[in-house]
């Protein structure tokens, strides 16, 4: 079976770091981590080295004609946003799209795959300083300048900098699995699963205090424990706070509301049980607090859009 192929666009004028965040997640053989050996390509816009904004001078081997037969096209970043990009590299991005393959804007780089029309009528994001330039710009695209990243399927686009490395670990975790995207996570030392938004870098940063203290412990202990209800208000009591100021923080902090986020922890939970253990699924569904399988099977689907039964056979470890 051919390597999938996972192609970046590099121009002139880009960040070396922004060129790093796909190379370090797909650039790399990982395959003792549960992920295939990618064909990966670096593509430069044009002929000749490409020269970064850091000073340095790249020589890429690969053109953009090779973006052709990737089922992975990266955009890590883009210049000159007030200019429309190169019609070479629309058309590219429309021909990769169409014949199936993910598009990936990362930070700047969804301005690049707005300017296909594909994220018109739809939902994006980018670096949250940018944001309303790229709502100007592409007023048919509902731009979200508070989330980490927006998976729409078939397009995918982050917020800056850092952020990138959150979205390229969503599409692993997506693509290849929970436990292959936690090992690969656990080695590049981030967190498999980052929550929350940009909002919370947009507002000067809050000191670290014991009561922040308190309420990242008491969400410690949720998961710690997933098996127990965690009803909201001994979770409050557990963080210090009132039920309205837990439920206030908590939104501000990560974008969503408690429930939501408990559901997503225990099918996390659930994702990494079907992929790295023969349990059924009515075990599977007691270890993780959902009760039934029934439930789990509900809750699976409206957020994975598959059964555990066939999320176990696309991931499970041969080992299983």
């Amino acid at each position: 079976m051919p390597a999938p192929v996972v192609a970046v666009v590099a121009f002139d004028g880009i960040s070396p770091f922004h060129l790093s965040v796909p190379c370090l997640v797909f650039g790399e053989d990982r395959r003792e981590l549960g992920l295939p050996d990618f064909d990966f390509r670096v593509c430069a816009l044009a002929e000749g080295p490409i020269r970064t904004d850091a000073g340095l001078t790249l020589s890429v081997p690969f053109s953009l004609a090779d973006v052709d037969d990737a089922e992975i096209v990266i955009v890590p970043s883009w210049t000159d946003l007030d200019r429309p990009p190169l019609a070479d590299l629309v058309a590219a991005l429309r021909r990769a799209h169409a014949r199936g393959a993910l598009l990936v804007g990362l930070c700047l780089g969804a301005f690049a795959i707005a300017a296909t029309g594909l994220l018109d009528g739809r939902r994006a994001t980018t670096h949250w300083a940018w944001a309303d330039l790229l709502a100007r710009l592409h007023p048919a695209v509902a731009v979200d300048p508070e989330v980490l990243y927006v998976d729409l399927g078939d397009v995918v686009t982050s917020a800056g900098v850092v952020a990138g490395l959150d979205c390229c670990l969503h599409v692993v975790r997506a693509r290849y699995g929970v436990e292959a995207a936690s090992r690969l996570a656990r080695r590049i030392v981030l967190p498999p699963h980052r929550q929350g938004g940009q909002a919370q870098f947009i507002e000067r940063p809050v000191a670290v205090s014991p009561v922040t203290d308190r309420f990242a412990r008491a969400l410690d202990g949720v998961v710690a424990t997933l098996t127990e209800d965690h009803p909201l208000d001994a979770v409050a009591a557990a963080a210090g706070l009132t039920r309205r100021t837990f439920t206030r923080r908590f939104q501000k902090r990560f974008a969503t509301s408690f429930g939501e986020w408990l559901s997503e922890r225990r099918i996390e939970e659930a994702q990494r049980l079907l992929e790295t253990t023969d349990l059924g699924v009515d075990e599977i569904a007691r270890r993780t607090g959902f009760g039934s399988a029934t439930s789990l099977r509900q809750r699976f689907r409206a957020k994975l859009r598959t059964s555990p039964a066939l999320y176990r056979r696309a991931f499970a470890r041969e080992t299983v």
